[in-house]
């Protein structure tokens, strides 16, 4: 696939993910609640959101294993070493998904409408707090990697 064709996909891709995403957004925050005259306020429409969290979560997550493997299988041929590389990291985010999913805490949570009372069980539970955990731990990963990049870049001058 030319680079252009894989520019225009990416960027059709974000178009359209971004549009349903500002879509689900705003049917979640202006379509109302459950109980106007409730302490807490309940929005309808949690599980729609709920539900496209996770749709673009595993998406994301398909694409990475998915373009990780066909890197791999390229690369193997040309670079066995460099391949190896990417194997690792492959593995390694695998892992890091095992380990904070099974650190991800069970306790159910308080005042949950009845739309999202079946995401309150220990499986959602410990998922939610897969995603929360990898991404703060991505988060200081990349920070780390800026801070290591700029210390390599004025230490070569």
């Amino acid at each position: 696939m030319a680079v252009t064709q894989i520019r225009r996909f990416s960027s059709w891709t974000l178009i359209m993910c971004a549009i349903i995403t500002v879509a689900v957004l705003g049917i979640f925050y202006f379509g109302g609640v459950e109980d106007p005259a409730a302490e807490i306020k309940a929005p309808v429409y949690t599980s729609l959101l709920l539900y496209w969290c996770y749709v673009l979560i595993v998406l994301t997550v398909a694409g990475l294993l998915i373009f990780g493997v066909f890197q791999f299988v390229s690369s193997l041929r040309s670079r066995p070493k460099a391949a190896l590389g990417s194997l690792a990291v492959l593995i390694a985010f695998v892992a890091l998904l095992g380990i904070t999913y099974i650190t991800g805490d069970t306790t159910r949570l308080p005042n949950i409408n009845v739309d999202s009372a079946h995401f309150n069980v220990d499986f959602w539970l410990k998922v939610s707090d897969m995603w929360l955990y990898s991404a703060y731990i991505m988060l200081v990963l990349c920070i780390l990697a800026m801070i290591a990049g700029s210390i390599k870049t004025v230490l070569k001058k």
